[in-house]
């Protein structure tokens, strides 16, 4: 009888992980959700200079990095490149480019040199969500996590940006950072 209700409890903590997973999560997410508020067009928005700050959660919940980056966007038609450069506060520096093709229902195709495969996005509304696997440097440990990206247009202009990483369906960390457009001059662009 003991070993039955075991299971039974047992079997209630995974549905209820589930059904958190599924409906109140940050995957539980869905484009439509963010039918409201400003446009958040990409060859619009990622296009021209960028500064980003961000930190990087590790699994445990704490920030393992924190960094600065510089990201350059450009669009000829519906095909975009976006260059980005990290300086991670270890001293380290990342250079990472994307190549990005809009189809016109709004869905997105990305491609860089970490990505296996093609990732898949769409913008919507206010938001972009994009799916990926990323495989990391070797010296980040070399493992293949999946990932979701989800960018946020505010009201100004700056983009919020939140990732979580994931292997064998687990959190492993998390990324939070902003993204502003920079003036002709240096200077970063207030928003609108």
């Amino acid at each position: 009888m003991t070993v039955t209700y075991i299971l039974l409890g047992m079997a209630v903590v995974v549905a209820l992980i589930i059904l958190k997973t599924r409906y109140a999560d940050f995957t539980a997410q869905s484009p439509e959700d963010y039918s409201d508020g400003p446009v958040f067009n990409i060859q619009t928005v990622l296009n021209g200079p960028l500064a980003c700050e961000g930190v990087i959660y590790g699994p445990t919940g704490r920030v393992a990095s924190r960094f600065v980056a510089r990201f350059e966007g450009s669009w000829e038609g519906n095909v975009g490149t976006l260059r980005e450069v990290f300086d991670y506060d270890s001293g380290t520096r990342q250079e990472r480019q994307w190549s990005l093709r809009l189809g016109n229902d709004g869905r997105i195709l990305a491609t860089a040199p970490d990505v296996i495969g093609t990732g898949e996005g769409v913008q919507n509304g206010s938001a972009v969500r994009l799916k990926y696997r990323i495989k990391l440097t070797e010296d980040a440990g070399g493992h293949e996590l999946d990932t979701v990206d989800w960018m946020y247009l505010l009201p100004n202009g700056t983009i919020m940006n939140r990732s979580q990483f994931r292997k064998f369906g687990i959190k492993v960390a998390e990324l939070v950072a902003t993204m502003r457009p920079i003036r002709g001059d240096g200077e970063m662009t207030p928003g609108e």
